[in-house]
């Protein structure tokens, strides 16, 4: 646990994921929850430092209070990241995660290196709208994943496995903190703000998202002036989960270029 104080804000106590060394490589996890020490995390780590924090309002994280709109937490991750004292960061980001990395590298472009935008909401399309991520639990689970949700979904952040009541409350509070910023639409504003990003941008994408059609990724290569797509078939809203190998590859290419 790191415990991070900003003036006028407030304090906040962030569970932190962190393993391996080199180019420092700043994860920020989907709306669901922290995937933990998850295949493709540990395999980035292999030639980055990953630090991935778990945002407050999920798990164990606390400061949820502070925020008030999504400029907020993508103020705290600026504040998180300059704590940590090591310059400019590569940032990844899946999901509610992609919106506020993408928001954090229009407003800190000092602090983003590369960006990379994995199934990313923020965007609202009026042509083709996106599945709503709090409907009916088992046709969003339907519409999450191309083959099916595996058996186990990658986290180390859980709840007390000897609690019955545990998972029921963790999910709920975790999607609870979600909808502040995505309900009724992920739509804050940020389509104003893409074209402020300068880091070289990589949006990766799962075809078979069910959530967010392959339009808004598109979108997004649009509105970000150094942005380019990497499509990935055969994987939903998880890419980094169905098809590990082809995201790792993609994602570690483009952070060496």
């Amino acid at each position: 646990m790191t415990t991070l104080e900003i003036p006028n804000i407030g304090t906040f106590d962030v569970e932190l994921w962190e393993e391996g060394s080199g180019t420092p490589l700043l994860y920020l996890h989907g709306y669901e929850r922290h995937p933990g020490a998850a295949g493709f995390l540990k395999r980035l780590a292999t030639d980055h430092r990953v630090l991935a924090p778990e945002q407050p309002g999920y798990g164990n994280s606390t400061g949820f209070e502070h925020f008030t709109d999504v400029q907020d937490v993508a103020l705290f991750y600026r504040e998180l990241v300059e704590s940590w004292g090591l310059g400019s960061v590569d940032v990844v980001g899946h999901s509610l995660g992609g919106m506020f990395a993408a928001e954090l590298a229009a407003i800190a472009p000092q602090l983003v290196r590369r960006l990379v935008l994995v199934n990313a909401y923020g965007l609202w399309l009026d042509d083709e709208p996106t599945l709503d991520p709090f409907g009916p639990a088992d046709q969003v689970k339907a519409a999450k994943w191309h083959a099916g949700p595996p058996d186990v979904e990658p986290t180390n952040f859980v709840p007390d496995p000897d609690d019955p009541h545990a998972p029921i409350l963790f999910s709920a509070r975790n999607l609870g903190s979600a909808t502040k910023f995505m309900w009724p639409i992920a739509d804050r504003g940020l389509r104003r703000r893409l074209p402020l990003i300068d880091a070289p941008t990589l949006v990766v994408h799962g075809t078979s998202d069910g959530l967010l059609p392959v339009s808004y990724a598109e979108e997004f290569v649009r509105l970000i002036p150094d942005a380019r797509l990497h499509r990935i078939e055969a994987a939903g809203h998880y890419p980094m989960v169905e098809q590990e190998d082809e995201f790792v590859s993609a994602v570690s290419a483009f952070l060496a270029g």
